[in-house]
């Protein structure tokens, strides 16, 4: 298995996990006001915007974890350039992960105009960003084992 492939399984499997514990973390925390409260809203805000960062230093971190585990195990260094086949490869994950982002946005847009739950929109808001996290890293991991 290269590099990029288990770079690709490490970064969806730390995408998986850091949203689900955080989101078993924040569950108890849910306000026990209506729904359209204020501290539903600052709820919500505060889920994404604290999700965004923890989301950010923890794949920070474990990539730099990985970096060293993988050099001490194999003995070699990460790959300190990108050919056309990783460009490509990167492009066509980034292209998947926005479609699957944008096409949720639409939806959590979508639900507002239907006239449904706030609540619904920020649930739709956080899986699409969830899904498009995965959607890239499967991408990745997808081409880099069957080729472009």
């Amino acid at each position: 298995m290269t590099y990029q492939e288990k770079k690709s399984i490490v970064s969806l499997i730390s995408a998986v996990l850091i949203f689900v514990c955080y989101c078993l973390y924040m569950y108890p925390q849910f306000p026990e006001g209506g729904l359209e409260s204020a501290a539903t809203f600052r709820y919500w805000g505060s889920f994404v915007l604290v999700l965004t960062l923890v989301s950010i230093v923890a794949h920070i971190m474990i990539s730099i974890v990985f970096n060293i585990a993988f050099r001490i195990t194999t003995k070699e260094k990460e790959p300190s350039f990108e050919d056309e086949l990783d460009k490509l490869i990167s492009l066509k994950a980034t292209r998947n992960s926005f479609f699957v982002f944008v096409t949720g946005f639409l939806f959590a847009m979508g639900s507002l105009v239907l006239a449904q739950p706030s609540q619904l929109m920020f649930i739709v808001l956080i899986a699409s960003g969830f899904l498009s996290d995965v959607t890239g890293s499967i991408t990745k991991l997808y081409h880099y084992r069957r080729g472009v």
